[in-house]
């Protein structure tokens, strides 16, 4: 990959995108991660405002050092860039006391975990209205439309999507070239919506990696019947992810009514 290049483009194209909207620039949560670090980084390029947001929600230190390094890197070399830390912890727990308890706690964990994305969706673009900016999407193209990893109308709710064409490992292709801080370049990719250490791998069972793979052999038309071993693991893996999570990847359903229907005659 041509990764001067690349960046060029993406910068250039997110320039575009902005002004031709008649917006000033962006905002982006920063999580301290890879994917946001580079998404902000790319923003900040673009001379455009930037404003990075910290919503921690009974996030680990590690990750909120890692946001922090980050935008301070980002605030030290370029002057569009900006910060607002937003505390979520204490509405995720007042939300948490609002609703009511369930019998299947674990239903209730996974559920509590796409609010956690919600509640910074909400915030992102309570920032975008107030300051006219568009919101950043920071998903790559394995969690956008090879496994569906990401929530709806949570971090998947966004204005424009910079990475989205972009396979994790490009992803930190595009790090090295940007300088990205290496505690976030060697950190264990996490969605950070848990409250605790487990990382992407460990919710989804393969790497990034493998998955590229799987999603590269998909396209190509094969079946777990063509693997054994790992790889038939890695790619039903894929398949089920890719299966169970095909709503958030296709247009909103809608009920078309026939003419026939809507007629008075």
């Amino acid at each position: 990959m041509r990764t001067e290049k690349v960046i060029d483009h993406i910068v250039n194209w997110l320039k575009s995108y902005a002004q031709n909207a008649k917006m000033k620039g962006f905002v982006v949560g920063v999580s301290g991660g890879i994917d946001s670090a580079v998404t902000s980084t790319l923003c900040a390029k673009t001379g455009l405002d930037l404003l990075c947001v910290e919503m921690p929600i009974h996030q680990g230190q590690n990750q909120v050092t890692r946001a922090d390094r980050h935008i301070d890197w980002l605030m030290q070399h370029f002057l569009n860039v900006s910060r607002q830390p937003v505390n979520l912890t204490p509405v995720f727990d007042s939300l948490i006391e609002a609703l009511p308890k369930v019998e299947n706690e674990e239903d209730r964990f996974m559920s509590l975990a796409n609010t956690r994305a919600r509640l910074r969706m909400t915030t992102l673009y309570y920032f975008a209205a107030l300051e006219k900016y568009l919101v950043a999407g920071t998903g790559n193209k394995v969690e956008d439309f090879g496994i569906g990893f990401y929530t709806k109308y949570g971090d998947g709710g966004v204005d424009l999507s910079p990475i989205a064409d972009l396979l994790k490992t490009e992803v930190y292709e595009l790090a090295r070239v940007l300088g990205i801080n290496q505690d976030i370049m060697e950190a264990a990719p996490t969605d950070g919506l848990w409250g605790d250490s487990r990382t992407d791998e460990d919710q989804i069972g393969a790497s990034y990696p493998e998955l590229e793979w799987a999603m590269k052999m998909d396209d190509e038309g094969k079946t777990a019947n063509d693997f054994s071993g790992r790889k038939k693991e890695v790619f039903t893996i894929y398949k089920r992810f890719n299966t169970i999570n095909r709503h958030k990847m296709i247009p909103i359903p809608i009920c078309t009514i026939p003419e026939s229907l809507k007629s008075t005659s």
